[in-house]
């Protein structure tokens, strides 16, 4: 069983779940989550629980570094994270993240350009998959993520909280919609 240090965050997105291990923050999840949203929480509502080979342990001074982030990105102050993350995932899914990672602050890209940019060209359904799996919402910034048409699509705190994030961050220019 591993332990992590958890902790909630009320923001424009929501309340969140974090949770992080010794190398890192490992989930960043929405508590409104979509069906089939992967999860570390065996209860999304108790941070105390045990499962899916996690204990949760409440520890405001362990997360207060990405809580401080965090609060300073909803409040339009921060535009890159300098904590330490620990993403777990297979080689494809890790790479699609990475590339998402690459993604500037008020700019988007489509499914098809970060299939592009893990060397997969053809594999932007695959991307779609990796960025449902992705475990660090809004750090790991799948919400900069669009059809190929310019609309908004799926995102797992729901497009309203997509929307507000792309707004945060300029990138809402140009007649995106949903």
């Amino acid at each position: 069983m591993e332990n992590l240090h958890c902790t909630k965050l009320d923001s424009i997105a929501g309340p969140l779940f974090l949770a992080a291990s010794s190398k890192g923050l490992v989930a960043l999840e929405f508590d409104a989550r979509r069906s089939g949203q992967p999860t570390i929480r065996p209860n999304p509502r108790d941070l105390r629980q045990q499962g899916n080979g996690f204990a949760c342990r409440e520890s405001a001074a362990a997360m207060a570094v990405y809580v401080r982030e965090l609060k300073a990105y909803f409040a339009g102050e921060r535009r890159e994270f300098s904590f330490a993350l620990d993403l777990r995932g297979t080689d494809f899914q890790l790479a699609c993240w990475r590339a998402l990672r690459a993604i500037p602050y008020g700019e988007t890209r489509t499914y098809a350009d970060i299939a592009r940019a893990v060397g997969k060209a053809n594999a932007f359904r695959a991307v779609g998959l990796a960025n449902h799996r992705n475990p660090i919402a809004i750090v790991v910034p799948c919400h900069r993520v669009i059809r190929s048409d310019g609309t908004l699509c799926g995102y797992g705190g729901g497009l309203d909280v997509k929307r507000k994030l792309l707004e945060l961050e300029g990138a809402l220019t140009g007649g995106l919609a949903a």
